[in-house]
């Protein structure tokens, strides 16, 4: 029997916010199998492009990871600033750079869907 898809995008949900570091499908599978043995990666991969197109989870692009919504922004665009040393990922609101993307789309006639910013450095803990 399948689970309702709002059952399962909770559950996945809560594995993302328990951890502090961004996750792969792979390992989302890993701890929900625990209580579903008989759970299947395309079921994980499903639920994740409904969070993110809901806008409640992130995938991080360069990580092929993903990251739980801290955010509210539904008309802006999220900075995702991730931390190389220690892999932790703060969320900040880059609505101040939506006219600035408009402009470098425009120059190639380039219509963006939307937009995501991945920032990679050091956070403030592993540079101290």
């Amino acid at each position: 029997m399948r689970k309702q898809a709002s059952i399962r995008q909770t559950a996945v949900l809560g594995v993302l916010r328990d951890n502090d570091r961004p996750m792969t499908a792979y390992a989302i599978l890993d701890r929900l199998k625990l209580k579903e043995p008989d759970l299947a990666a395309p079921t994980i991969y499903r639920t994740l492009a409904a969070l993110t197109e809901q806008g409640r989870a992130h995938r991080l692009e360069s990580l092929k990871a993903f990251v739980p919504c801290r955010c509210d922004h539904h008309a802006s665009v999220p900075v995702l600033a991730i931390c190389e040393d220690c892999g932790t990922v703060e969320e900040h609101d880059g609505t101040p750079l939506v006219p600035q993307l408009a402009a470098i789309s425009a120059k190639s006639s380039f219509q963006a869907t939307k937009h995501i910013v991945e920032i990679h450095g050091q956070c403030q803990a592993c540079t101290a």
